[in-house]
């Protein structure tokens, strides 16, 4: 374990650069003081570590230093056959790219490991579009991911929920979701997220901007997503569900009504339970509840029932005209 450990830190060392202990501990998920041992082994192994003081001091190789200790791992190397998705590939117009990639990687690995490659790709495949849900059409996609990879500010035709608008974007990094491609931009000194299959046209204005010091774009697309699920559900719906209910609550409202479930009531003697489940606005959570029909009971808060009560009725209403 402790030689994995050091040759993941020497990697880290010579791919990024300088690097301060907090970090190369956070990277490797051990103490800072373990680093402090680790460096200290690597030296003493001929490794030339240097560090540096000071506020922007850290560890570094020597100038010039390369290692040639990267072999695979059986594991890992099986792992890189899922790391492309070829959908998402192809998106990008990277498809033929991964391939000879691929091909290439394959080549190279000693037989025992290629062969386990190849059993990966045969056995395992990646669909990152959800069920029943055609992706969407993104015709700009290769035009805004050439624009974050050479920084080049765009300017930008959107359409958003109240209208179209114009941008110009410094473009910081490109997310899959659920089969749906993000762009993550800053724009007007602000950093946004924007839905690719939105943007009805874009444009380069050939213009280089500097990345934000310190952006993490996987970091930052996890914080969003935190406050973005907190603005959104910010009421608490009291259900009374059926057995079949929960089983679709986690299939219907995902980690919402998985968390809901795990807060469960006893069961009564029907084999109902009693739940609180995290909720949008109150028009939202009316469609969302009645899509579990008569398996739910929406026992509070009062105003939503009431609304679920008056959606109800009118429904009935409609429909009971044509019986």
């Amino acid at each position: 374990m402790r030689a994995d450990r050091l040759l993941s830190l020497l990697l880290l060392l010579q791919n990024r650069g300088r690097m301060t202990a907090p970090e190369l501990a956070a990277e490797l998920e051990v103490s800072v003081r373990t680093v402090y041992r680790d460096v200290e082994a690597l030296s003493a192994s001929g490794v030339p570590v240097r560090a540096d003081r000071g506020p922007a001091g850290g560890y570094r190789l020597m100038d010039g230093y390369r290692t040639r200790l990267t072999g695979l791992t059986d594991t890992e190397a099986a792992s890189l056959f899922l790391a492309g998705v070829p959908g998402p590939a192809r998106d990008l117009g990277l498809g033929a790219v991964l391939a000879a990639a691929q091909l290439k990687l394959q080549a190279a690995l000693p037989a025992e490991l290629a062969d386990r490659s190849r059993r990966v790709q045969e056995r395992f495949h990646l669909d990152a579009p959800a069920w029943f849900r055609d992706t969407d059409p993104v015709p700009y996609l290769g035009a805004v991911a050439r624009a974050v990879w050479e920084q080049e500010v765009l300017r930008a035709h959107y359409r958003r929920w109240g209208g179209e608008v114009y941008r110009e974007l410094h473009p910081l990094g490109l997310v899959l979701k659920g089969g749906i491609w993000y762009l993550v931009a800053r724009a007007e000194e602000t950093v946004r997220t924007y839905r690719v299959s939105r943007f009805l046209a874009v444009e380069s204005t050939g213009e280089v901007f500097d990345r934000p010091a310190g952006f993490d774009l996987a970091a930052h697309w996890e914080e969003s997503s935190r406050r973005l699920e907190a603005a959104l559900h910010q009421g608490v719906a009291l259900l009374r569900i059926s057995p079949r209910a929960q089983r679709l609550l986690p299939m219907q409202f995902g980690a919402v009504g998985a968390r809901a479930l795990e807060g469960a009531g006893p069961p009564d003697a029907e084999g109902w339970v009693r739940v609180e489940m995290q909720v949008e606005t109150q028009a939202v959570a009316v469609g969302d509840l009645l899509r579990l029909g008569i398996e739910a009971e929406v026992i509070g808060p009062p105003e939503l029932r009431e609304a679920i009560a008056r959606t109800a009725a009118a429904l009935a209403g409609r429909y009971a005209s044509s019986l």
